[in-house]
């Protein structure tokens, strides 16, 4: 081999290993980013789970509270305690989103009741209740916001060209958003004082 061949070899090795490096560093830093999105979308639904417990937290107050004034009202009572079961076994945002539903229908109904008892809605503890319930829906409200902004950008990233390629090699899916089907049911309960 002459010197000239020895020289196009070592530039044709050093522009292929450049390129192999480039190539590298774009695949590095496009997993790295998916895996950040992932994590973000994880976190959004883990601050779901939390406002969704805290309101868990305060149906059995709100059921006892009921019970005292309307105890003939069983059925609606239980409606509002298999809704709440159906949301903590939830396991899956699809799942929940079901929950959902089936929570904020049998809440409306329990606080309908409130309208044909005045002794309840004089309570104070009742009032105490439905405030700390209103407080929580805005939370849930703002946390699935953030979170289904967050799947955005996840699922938005990994459909981008080239990062799919990545995507799909690496097995990143695309995360469910967290929608509530029920036109009805999209509304926050209402809460009279």
């Amino acid at each position: 081999m002459t010197m000239v061949s020895w020289g196009i070899a070592c530039v044709v090795l050093a522009g292929l290993g450049g390129l192999i490096l480039v190539v590298g560093l774009w695949l590095m830093f496009t997993y790295n980013g998916l895996v950040n999105l992932r994590n973000q979308v994880k976190n959004a639904w883990s601050q779901i789970d939390v406002q969704l417990k805290r309101r868990y937290d305060l149906i059995p107050n709100l059921v006892e509270t009921v019970k005292g004034y309307a105890s003939h009202e069983r059925e609606t009572l239980e409606r509002v305690i298999k809704a709440r079961q159906a949301g903590i076994d939830a396991s899956t945002v699809k799942d929940q989103a079901a929950a959902e539903n089936m929570i904020v229908g049998a809440l409306r109904q329990l606080f309908a009741l409130s309208e044909a008892y005045p002794n309840l809605k004089a309570n104070e503890g009742f009032l105490a209740l439905q405030e700390q319930l209103a407080s929580t829906e805005n939370k849930i409200s703002f946390a699935r916001q953030y979170y289904n902004d967050t799947v955005q950008a996840f699922n938005t990233r990994q459909q981008q060209f080239p990062a799919t390629l990545v995507a799909s090699m690496l097995g990143f899916r695309p995360a469910d958003f967290f929608v509530i089907e029920d036109a009805t049911v999209r509304e926050v309960p209402k809460v009279k004082f």
